[in-house]
This record gives C-alpha cells, sequence and structure tokens, in this order.
C-alpha cells in the first residue's frame, strides 16, 4: 500500500461521513477529491487494512469536527500515511472547510425561529382570543393605578416620594413612555407579548450555555407553552416585563463569562440596576444574582483588585455613607420609610397574624391567635416574628407546599385518574430535582448555579411576603424552572438510552452466539 492509497482512504472517509452537498461541492473545488482514481486506488487495499482502520478514522472525523486543529494533529501523528506534509494541509483545509460550515449552516437561528414562532403562535391566539370573543382582556386594581399613574406623568410629571413611586419607578416610566407613543393600552398589551414571544430566544441561549443544545430546544418548548408566562401579557401589570427584563439581564451576564467584549458588562450593568427600582422584587433577584457573580470570582483576581483599587474603592464608599447620612437627617426619605413601614404593617396584621398562605382567606390557612407585644429593640416586626416564631414556621412550610401550586391541596391517589392527575402535575417538580442531583454530581452545579438561584428569590419571596392567589408572583421563576426541568429531562432521556444500549448489548444474536 502507497502513501497515495492511504491519503484516498482519507478523502473517501471524509465524504462518506460529511452529509451536507455544500461540503462535497468545496472538496471539489479545492481538488481534493478526483473519482475518476478512486475505483483503481481502493481495489489496491486490502480489506483487512480497511477494516482496521476504519475505528481510527472515525474518531478523527469526530475530533476533525468537533475539536481543534491541535487535537486532530495528535492524533494524526499516529497515523502513517499522514507524516506526508502535503497531507496534513489536507486536513487542516478540510477542518477549515468544516468550522466554515458549522458556522454558516449550523446556527442558532435553524433552532429559535421555529421556536420563536411556536411561541408567538401560543401568546398571540390567546391574545386576539380575548380581543374577537367579546370577553375583553382582564383587568385589576393594580392595572387601574398603574394607567392613571402613567396619564398624570404624561400630563403633569411628576414623581413622588411614595413607596409606589420610588420602587415602582423603572416600571412606571416604560408604561408612560409605551402610552405617550401607541395611545392604547391594547396596544401596549399586544407589544408586552411580542415581547414575551420573542424572549423565548432568550431561555435558548441560557440553557444553552449552561447545559446543551437539547436542553436548549426543550427549554425553549416549556418557556412557549407555559400558561403563566401566556397569562401575564394580558394584563397591565409589572410581571411581563419584568420577566423578558430579567432573562435578559442573565442573557448579559453569562455572556460576560463568555466574551471578553466590555458591551456585555456595560449592559449588564444597566440592566441590572434597572431592575433594582423596576419592581421591589427586583432587589432580591438582583441581589441573588450578585452571589452568583461571587461564586463565580477568582480569589486571586478579586483581592489583586481590591488592592489596586482600594483607595478609590474606600473613598467611594464613604462618599456613598455620606450621601445616605445627608439623604436621611435631611427628612428627604421620611414619606418613602413611612409607606414601607405602613405596607410592611398590613402584610404583618393582614396576611401573617391571619395566618393566609395566599393573599386572600382559603382553607388551608393555619389559624392562631397572635401575640402582638413589642419587646425587642423597639420594633413591631421583630417583636412579632419572635413573639410568633413557631406558627410563622408552620406558615412557612404550608407556603413551601403551595409554591409547587394549587393542584397539591386538590390531589386525589385513590382513583387511576386521580394518580394519573398527581404524576402528570408533580413531573415538573421530579425534572426539577432529577436536575439539581445530577448537575451537582456532574460538577455543573456552580456554573449553572444562577438557574437555582434565580428560583430560589422568586421562593423566598413568596414564602417571607405572600403567595399571590394567581401565582403571580410566582411567574418570574418559570423560566429558570423550565430551564432546569429540560435538563433533567435530557439527562432522563440519555440515562434511558443507556440503559437500552446496555441491555440490548447483552442479547445473544448481539454477541453472535445465534444470527436472525
Amino acid at each position: 500500500m502507497t502513501h497515495r492509497d492511504g491519503a484516498a482512504i482519507v478523502r473517501l472517509h471524509i465524504l462518506s461521513k460529511l452529509r451536507s452537498p455544500y461540503m462535497i461541492i468545496a472538496l471539489r473545488m479545492a481538488s481534493f477529491f478526483r473519482p475518476e482514481k478512486k475505483c483503481c486506488r481502493m481495489s489496491r487495499i486490502s480489506a483487512k487494512w480497511e477494516e482496521s482502520r476504519h475505528a481510527l478514522m472515525t474518531k478523527l472525523f469526530v475530533r476533525l469536527l468537533f475539536a481543534g486543529w491541535s487535537t486532530v494533529e495528535k492524533l494524526t501523528k499516529r497515523v502513517i500515511f499522514f507524516s506526508h506534509k502535503s497531507e496534513l494541509e489536507l486536513c487542516k483545509k478540510v477542518h477549515r472547510l468544516v468550522q466554515l460550515y458549522h458556522r454558516v449552516i449550523i446556527r442558532d437561528f435553524i433552532y429559535t425561529i421555529p421556536l420563536v414562532l411556536l411561541s408567538l403562535h401560543v401568546r398571540l391566539q390567546y391574545f386576539y382570543y380575548l380581543q374577537w370573543s367579546g370577553k375583553g382582556y382582564p383587568q385589576s386594581p393594580d392595572s387601574d393605578w398603574y394607567i392613571r399613574y402613567a396619564q398624570n406623568l404624561i400630563a403633569n410629571f411628576k414623581i413622588g416620594s411614595d413607596m409606589n413611586d420610588i420602587m415602582y419607578i423603572g416600571y412606571n416610566l416604560l408604561l408612560t413612555v409605551l402610552l405617550a407613543l401607541v395611545k392604547d393600552p391594547v396596544t401596549v398589551l399586544l407589544i408586552q407579548a411580542v415581547t414575551a414571544s420573542l424572549c423565548v430566544v432568550l431561555v435558548f441561549k441560557i440553557a444553552r450555555m449552561l447545559f446543551n443544545l437539547r436542553t436548549a430546544i426543550m427549554a425553549g418548548i416549556f418557556y412557549a407553552y407555559s400558561w403563566d408566562i401566556t397569562l401575564w401579557t394580558t394584563y397591565i401589570l409589572t410581571d411581563s416585563f419584568f420577566i423578558s427584563l430579567l432573562l435578559l439581564s442573565v442573557y448579559l451576564l453569562l455572556k460576560c463569562y463568555r466574551s471578553d467584549k466590555r458591551i456585555y458588562k456595560i449592559a449588564f450593568a444597566a440592566t441590572a440596576l434597572y431592575m433594582l427600582v423596576f419592581r421591589p422584587a427586583g432587589i432580591m433577584t438582583v441581589f441573588f444574582m450578585l452571589i452568583y457573580i461571587v461564586i463565580n470570582l477568582d480569589r486571586g483576581t478579586v483581592l489583586a483588585f481590591f488592592k489596586k483599587h482600594r483607595m478609590a474603592i474606600g473613598g467611594g464608599l464613604v462618599a456613598i455613607a455620606a450621601v445616605c447620612v445627608w439623604v436621611y437627617a435631611g427628612g428627604k426619605l421620611d414619606s418613602l420609610i413611612d409607606s414601607m413601614q405602613f405596607n410592611a404593617k398590613k402584610v404583618l396584621y393582614n396576611v401573617y397574624a391571619n395566618g393566609w398562605v395566599y393573599d386572600h382567606p382559603s382553607p388551608q390557612d393555619h389559624k392562631f391567635r397572635p401575640d402582638y407585644t413589642i419587646n425587642i429593640l423597639n420594633s413591631l416586626i421583630l417583636s412579632f416574628i419572635i413573639n410568633n416564631w413557631d406558627h410563622i414556621l408552620i406558615l412557612y412550610g404550608k407556603r413551601s407546599i403551595a409554591f409547587l401550586g394549587r393542584w397539591v391541596w386538590t390531589t386525589d391517589l385513590t382513583s387511576l385518574a386521580g394518580i394519573k392527575r398527581f404524576a402528570w402535575q408533580f413531573l415538573p417538580t421530579v425534572l426539577f430535582m432529577t436536575a439539581t442531583v445530577i448537575a451537582i454530581a456532574n460538577k455543573q452545579f456552580r456554573k449553572a448555579s444562577i438557574v437555582w438561584l434565580l428560583v430560589l428569590s422568586v421562593f423566598l419571596f413568596c414564602i417571607l411576603f405572600f403567595i399571590d392567589g394567581m401565582f403571580r408572583y410566582k411567574a418570574p421563576g418559570i423560566p429558570f424552572i423550565a430551564i432546569a426541568a429540560a435538563y433533567g429531562a435530557d439527562r432522563v432521556i440519555y440515562g434511558a438510552i443507556w440503559i437500552a444500549k446496555k441491555l440490548t448489548g447483552k442479547l445473544l444474536w448481539n454477541k453472535g452466539k445465534y444470527s436472525l
């Protein structure tokens, strides 16, 4: 066997593995493929030699497609006929063509376009159903307040110092701008629905960066069919735009770790700051995002940064402290503090004291006689929580169960239909827990912990305050629950296939003992 015979094997093997006609055309144009000499060369190669090289060539091709050239070059040193420089150049050129193929043909938009169309279909179908059915779009007292506030800002731009003015200023300004541009609240709902639909791309990108392509596709499908996401696009409330903003912020955060471009860091900082004033839940959300940043920081880099900029950091902290003292001493935040204390008392006396699991009475409430004694640091909140800690823990336990969904209270395990319904409704929780265990076992949890941290932030917000009767405050966690559940489903499917292969490999006919 000659050196050229080996080169012919390389060409033919690569062409047999490459399914794309574009690659074959490219190889023809590069004069790598000479069919007129194929038959005569192949005839001189023994079947035994070809069989012995098949496994190695398959491995080479996989490395050629998915690995860097350095890995391929190391592997090719084990092949006799690659010792010639021209054949190394051949593989380099083929590798470049494969990379070009992946950059041009195999792109995310091949997957994201169908997901976007599916998400648009689901959201807009419900949007136009409400419009054409005559039922109209759902209303809530909060929706009326937001619309009136935005209209007042358009007529007379003046922002007060109340809690709702300051802590919702981000959403209030956004709604004001939208109403100033489109005038009609229904058009705002349409913009909201389209924005939520397009965010399936962010879900796909986040899942792919953290896990893999299969997880990204399944997460996109779960998000597209999520009823909670669809429902809140039909309300003039903070929820839908907040979810979109949160997904954008997480995407930019992950891009900061994958790219050295400064634009991603600036954009993430801007979205995170905007989230702080979008609604109160944004404060807790940004806090947990900062935890993710701290978890993934290199200690040496952080210490070096603080050591290098210690004077600037110290001066900045002193300046911030001075501004806070000046603002507080000047009484400029008195109305904000008073309104926050008033809302805290409302939660304590209306929700906690009555043992409400949700924001209204329900059969699952924990009834108890609260102790209102103020004996801890002259603080009503601390005194109430410490004096009633045992009942509050029971209340937190019930809210933890209620966080799964209303179905937990209506579960019927006495009938086959009830068991099937329970299995279907409990499946997302099983997949979520499966993903958690496997991510820890595979040492992926640190990299992907942003998913679990944001779900935890939503969970704690619902437990500490209350769960909305329509699970409105759970909605920001839905995309990340979908991502984790998709990863759990992917690992379950992978495990099932692996077990099936192991079992079928033990069959007698696979061992050559019998022929069928």
